[in-house]
């Protein structure tokens, strides 16, 4: 899986296979798109494409916005557009209990694994840009993402350790916070 896909900046040249990855949300009754940075929301995806570009950087960011990169999780051998991913760099007051991170994918290709790559590519793209800690909400009835929470964790005395070369910390509840604090890890509590 780790080689499958690839995360990419959205780009205009994406706009037919962006479009057809919304219409397949909205075809099987959903009308969020998680990590989308409102794309579900949008008429135009020139429009949407603007503000998204925009929002990566703190002297373009719209007002209200916090600098956010939002990501397609591309599949190589065929270029199709599996899921979406963001990461926000810092939580106003609006996304304190929404997280640092949100992420869909495409209703036919759950269920392999993707959503937990894209995870982890994102964790490398969260540590390059300086943060310490990511925190993500997953709702309580989302067995899927608390799924994906879990796959990347081995449980250890109520630490959850993620299994990647960086150690990174999860802590779970509704709520889960990744510390990416020198490599090192800091104990919480889990579901």
């Amino acid at each position: 899986m780790k080689d499958d896909i690839v995360l990419v900046r959205p780009t205009l040249e994406q706009k037919e296979k962006a479009l057809a990855y919304r219409k397949e949300h909205f075809m099987h009754g959903e009308k969020i798109i998680y990590g989308s940075e409102l794309f579900d929301k949008t008429e135009s995806y020139e429009e949407w494409l603007f503000g998204v570009t925009r929002n990566t950087s703190a002297e373009t960011v719209s007002e209200n916005w916090v600098v956010t990169d939002t990501f397609f999780a591309v599949r190589k051998n065929d270029d199709r557009i599996i899921g979406m991913i963001d990461l926000r760099h810092t939580l106003n007051e609006f996304l304190k209990d929404l997280g640092n991170c949100g992420y869909s994918v495409r209703p036919s290709e759950r269920r392999k694994g993707y959503a937990t790559e894209m995870l982890c590519q994102l964790l490398r793209v969260a540590e390059e840009a300086g943060l310490k800690e990511l925190h993500i909400s997953v709702e309580k009835g989302n067995k899927a993402s608390t799924k994906v929470i879990q796959k990347m964790a081995v449980y250890m005395n109520g630490v959850i350790l993620l299994k990647m070369k960086r150690q990174i910390f999860i802590k779970l509840y509704y709520n889960a916070w990744l510390i990416l604090r020198d490599h090192s890890l800091i104990s919480g509590r889990s579901l």
